[in-house]
């Protein structure tokens, strides 16, 4: 394999003051690339502008929540001004509101949307405008979940935001491709502010701040360790070793990395002259509905005491 080099690569990274989309700004200018972190908190984008710097890497700060036309082109015109183009963009600014279905609000709904998808998408044009403007190519690493993959209980807006990015990567790359701009979702799994409120986990990770590593059961069964490890992923999608990938959904996280499938049909039946609710009703218990699919993040596997 090459050597990964994004030396003279300018990226923009949403949400990346703290936790993942920090460990992606790190690990991007650890290659070479010059980043634009963004958050909404001004300290906490400066801590990370100043933690990069100190590791060696070049970063500016750009304090503006995603979700609008004009934080995506703040972002993007930032970066052009700052470094003088614009190579890679991650998409991994986030919010939750979780409820479940009959208790969210339209304010819980619109907030979610509004920062993952409609974030997603305004930031992405913007990146795309001037990637094509280029000439270049480029790279859009869009940030999703296995909530956006598999649904996951009292995530209504969540899974929807994150279903819809899966998608956006998949009809982007099929835009983009003759720009020679690749277009990837990933889907990480590490402890962060959101995973440590999950019971099952909260031991691991309050573990984990005392200096003891993730078990393997976690690392390796359950895919699960620090946003350090899903970084990885990010500087491999941006470089020139990986510009055959494009329109994937990739899993990372603790040792494990994946690919997940896209929807598909897997089974069908057919009645000659078409279907009637009678006719359905006899022949899809051993037809299709013999292979009626799961649905929900599964629960994680741990050791029996």
């Amino acid at each position: 394999m090459p050597s990964i080099d994004l030396t003279g690569k300018v990226a923009v990274v949403t949400g990346s003051g703290r936790g993942l989309g920090l460990a992606y700004a790190h690990a991007l200018a650890a290659h070479g690339a010059s980043v634009v972190v963004n958050d909404v908190d001004e300290a906490v984008a400066e801590a990370a502008v100043k933690s990069i710097a100190e590791a060696g890497g070049s970063a500016v700060a750009e304090v503006v929540p995603v979700g609008t036309t004009e934080a995506a082109e703040r972002l993007v015109n930032r970066a052009v001004e700052e470094f003088g183009r614009l190579d890679i963009l991650v998409t991994n600014a986030g919010i939750l509101r979780d409820k479940v279905l009959w208790k969210m609000s339209d304010d819980d709904f619109d907030a979610v949307i509004t920062t993952h998808l409609k974030g997603t998408f305004t930031c992405a044009r913007a990146a795309a405008v001037r990637m094509r403007e280029q000439g270049e190519g480029g790279t859009l690493i869009l940030v999703g979940s296995p909530a956006g993959q598999r649904g996951n209980f009292g995530q209504t807006n969540y899974s929807a935001a994150k279903a819809g990015i899966a998608a956006f990567a998949r009809t982007w790359s099929m835009e983009l491709g003759r720009a020679n701009i690749t277009v990837n979702a990933i889907v990480p799994v590490a402890a962060t502010a959101m995973t440590e409120t999950i019971p099952a986990f909260a031991p691991y990770v309050e573990a984990l701040k005392n200096g003891q590593p993730f078990p393997d059961f976690l690392r390796k069964g359950e895919g699960f360790g620090t946003p350090e490890d899903c970084a990885a992923l990010v500087p491999f999608l941006a470089s020139e070793a990986a510009r055959s990938i494009t329109g994937q959904a990739i899993g990372i996280g603790g040792d494990k990395v994946a690919i997940w499938s896209h929807p598909q049909e897997i089974k069908a039946a057919y009645a000659d002259g078409g279907w009637t609710p009678d006719t359905l009703a006899e022949a899809f218990p051993t037809s299709v509905g013999a292979e009626l699919q799961s649905v929900g993040v599964p629960a994680p596997k741990f050791p029996e005491a």
